[in-house]
């Protein structure tokens, strides 16, 4: 079945060691009520059986596409990769250890067009790396532009949707919150980043990931203030210090 430009969602997804959790991430794309999404799975040469995995849904799915990375090259390549083969309007990105409840797609695809939003994300709850636990809610503000987001840890990744009519071609930095420096690139632009204060995601908490360690995370944040966003120290540090306190609220319940 083939979809227009206009209506097709291309789901963004980087893998690597995922074969754990990966097909849980699958099944709630396929699950999705909106039917009309293409999903690009970039296996980053995981040594892992991620690829033969993916392989069996290929094979029973068309929407589902599958990327083999010639070579390792971490988050931001394999995004920009599966973004470069896209041909929706619309981005999503699914990380392959989280979930997405099955009106994800349909709400914040509505909730974008009501909003002529360029960027939307959504709330959600994390869970734990079983999914026998689930954390609380986790509320968004109704708007950030690019200052609120440098001292705000709102959007979650797995949450976002971007319109590229609105935004122009846009492709990840390699850098170690490439994300993060993606949606300040495209606020800068002028565009108002819209929230969509649902539960529509379940974000895993994996032991031993990168973003579970806090001193480091913190001296990225500090590094893409002052490297990337050229921020003077001044606007760096009131920056960081909004940044902190609203992950330490974020995080200080599960």
């Amino acid at each position: 079945m083939t979809y227009s430009f206009q209506d097709l969602v291309s789901i963004v997804m980087p893998a690597y060691r995922a074969e754990l959790f990966i097909s849980e991430s699958i099944n709630s794309v396929i699950n999705q009520s909106y039917l009309d999404w293409e999903l690009i799975i970039v296996d980053d040469c995981s040594p892992d059986g991620t690829g033969l995995l993916v392989d069996s849904f290929v094979a029973r799915e068309p929407r589902i596409k599958l990327i083999r990375a010639s070579a390792n090259g971490g988050p931001a390549v394999s995004r920009n990769l599966a973004i470069n083969k896209a041909k929706g309007r619309w981005i999503a990105f699914l990380d392959s250890d989280d979930v997405w409840l099955p009106t994800k797609l349909a709400e914040t695809l509505e909730f974008a067009k009501l909003n002529n939003s360029a960027l939307t994300f959504t709330g959600y709850r994390r869970m734990s790396s079983d999914a026998s636990s689930m954390g609380h809610f986790i509320s968004v503000p109704v708007t950030l532009g690019y200052e609120d987001l440098l001292g705000n840890t709102a959007i979650a990744t797995s949450t976002v949707l971007i319109d590229r009519l609105k935004t122009g071609p846009f492709n990840m930095k390699n850098a170690y919150y490439d994300d993060f420096v993606c949606w300040l690139e495209i606020l800068k632009k002028g565009f108002v980043a819209h929230g969509l204060n649902k539960d529509l995601m379940r974000y895993r908490v994996v032991v031993g990931s990168v973003s579970r360690n806090k001193m480091r995370s913190a001296f990225e944040v500090w590094k893409t203030y002052r490297n990337i966003e050229s921020l003077g120290f001044a606007m760096s540090v009131k920056s960081f210090l909004a940044y902190s306190l609203n992950s330490i609220s974020k995080y200080r319940n599960f």
